[in-house]
């Protein structure tokens, strides 16, 4: 049987946002045009701009805005008419959220409480009744219902009061606390205010609330559930939130959460598709059966990324290229201070960043600081977008690449193809891509990326060889077509043995705390 129909869930990427997912997401669907995708897009706000055209067989786009929204059940539910939107309000005043919704909440959160050791089956059935509730009940009433804040009270501060011990006097949280986690969920949980189209396969981008649509999916109608790792959602959140601005409840919450959602995906999934092996370290002790873990590698279309000399505004220097957008799990800072490195044994060296610089203008600001700092602007040039990447790698020598977390990077494969060598952070899939083939150095450390910078620029032999072996690798196993293929054989495969939808018995009475 050949798969036809694919609800494709992104959260941040593709068709708002540019990067490597995106470009991942709009070469698959373009190539499958005999699949009809409908794109279940995540994203932070309503206003947000569509950076890519999708194809033809993109039949619909359900956008679903996590912040910003007045009146979720308009601008999330808005295939409703006002006399639906109405009839939920009034079915939720009039009662049920105490008796039907404010259990099912606390078996959510605790949940959320437990980390391992925990019925998956069991919290995905508490998933999908949410689920079922906000189809016949109103979203804002619900949550800013009197019993939903008390017994968020009580379970958000069960571990504080039941294991006082195990926290200090400073990680106790404030009444501020509480209540900024329960915003949080407000927005974060939206895909539950969300419908789910029908499909033959849904398959999530990210073991995040994206994914939840997958799991309603499973538990709803049978629908096979595929999950693909492109760099793996929770250490990325782990890393975001221990270094954010968070009090220690807000970051031992924020973390819980991602746990939980990431377990859950991962339970769920009918197979998990990293882009690299890599991700199979985080996958597996996050509840990923090893049996149905199946990677996929990138490809990229080696006729498009091609060799070739450097054009005039490059030549007679040399110059080192990347393509990055400006945020801080790319570690930008990392890299221009490597530039400074590189300048005290070549002067005449120029860096050239292309990539989008609204991710993050905070940390944006901060770069631009550091190069004010060590006199780089000359050096250190910010290029924003190029519209045509096949030619950025060729402005540069060689390709560099500082992240602190990725999963098997399109600009590595882009590079290479070019025969470029790549000096890259030895983070996520880079080494199983470049051994060999490039550079590969610890992460956050600039003097080790600058080192190895300076030998690739100062041995051109050694440079221009691992070039043309980076790009017949690329030939041999990293061909965008191949990939697509393997994707096709996936889906056609769960298409023709959907599994029943499960039946789902009411979860058990809450034996509450005293």
């Amino acid at each position: 049987m050949s798969c036809r129909s694919v609800l494709l869930c992104t959260e941040g990427t593709y068709p708002f946002v540019e990067g490597g997912v995106s470009t991942w997401c709009h070469q698959l669907v373009g190539a499958l045009h005999d699949v009809d995708f409908t794109l279940y897009a995540v994203t932070g706000t309503a206003d947000a701009t569509r950076r890519f055209d999708p194809p033809e067989n993109v039949r619909g786009v359900v956008h679903v805005p996590l912040w910003g929204s007045d009146e979720p059940a308009v601008d999330v539910a808005g295939h409703l008419s006002f006399a639906r939107i109405q009839g939920r309000k009034r079915a939720t005043r009039s009662g049920g959220v105490e008796d039907e919704f404010v259990p099912l909440f606390r078996r959510f959160l605790q949940g959320v409480e437990g980390g391992e050791g925990l019925d998956l089956e069991e919290h995905g059935a508490v998933l999908h009744a949410m689920w079922r509730w906000f189809t016949d009940h109103d979203w804002k009433d619900t949550w800013r219902s009197a019993p939903v804040w008390r017994a968020f009270r009580e379970e958000a501060l069960a571990a504080y009061r039941d294991r006082p011990e195990d926290f200090l006097p400073h990680e106790q949280p404030s009444l501020y606390d509480v209540t900024t986690a329960l915003r949080w969920l407000y927005y974060f949980m939206m895909p539950l205010n969300t419908p789910v189209p029908e499909a033959e396969v849904v398959h999530t981008t990210i073991a995040a609330f994206a994914g939840i649509p997958g799991i309603v999916a499973k538990i709803e109608r049978g629908t096979p559930f595929v999950v693909t790792d492109h760099g793996v959602w929770v250490r990325e959140r782990y890393i975001a939130v221990s270094a954010g601005p968070f009090t220690p409840f807000a970051k031992r919450f924020l973390m819980n959460l991602g746990s939980h959602i990431s377990r859950l995906n991962y339970h769920f999934a009918d197979v998990v598709s990293p882009v690299t092996n890599f991700n199979r370290k985080w996958e597996i002790p996050y509840g990923a059966d090893p049996d149905r873990i199946e990677p996929i590698y990138n490809g990229i279309d080696p006729a498009t990324f091609v060799p070739g000399p450097k054009p005039p505004a490059t030549e007679g220097r040399p110059v080192v290229v990347a393509a990055a957008r400006v945020f801080p799990l790319k570690d930008v800072e990392t890299m221009i201070r490597s530039a400074a490195v590189v300048r005290e044994t070549i002067p005449e060296i120029q860096y050239r960043l292309y990539g989008a610089l609204d991710a993050d203008p905070e940390y944006v600001e901060h770069c631009r600081g550091v190069i004010a700092e060590l006199a780089l602007e000359e050096t250190f040039l910010f290029l924003g977008h190029h519209h045509n990447p096949a030619e950025l790698y060729l402005e540069g020598d060689l390709c560099v690449l500082s992240s602190i977390s990725e999963a098997f990077p399109y600009t590595v494969l882009e590079a290479m193809a070019c025969a470029r060598p790549v000096v890259a952070t030895d983070v996520g899939g880079v080494r199983e891509a470049l051994e060999g083939f490039g550079i590969v150095v610890p992460p956050r450390d600039p003097e080790a990326l600058g080192r190895a910078v300076i030998r690739l620029l100062e041995d051109d032999q050694l440079r221009l060889e691992l070039g043309r072996h980076a790009r017949a690798e690329v030939l041999a196993k990293y061909r965008i077509s191949e990939s697509v293929r393997a994707y096709r054989r996936l889906y056609d495969r769960l298409a023709a043995a959907p599994s029943p939808a499960v039946e789902i018995e009411s979860p058990a009475p809450l034996e509450l705390a005293a």
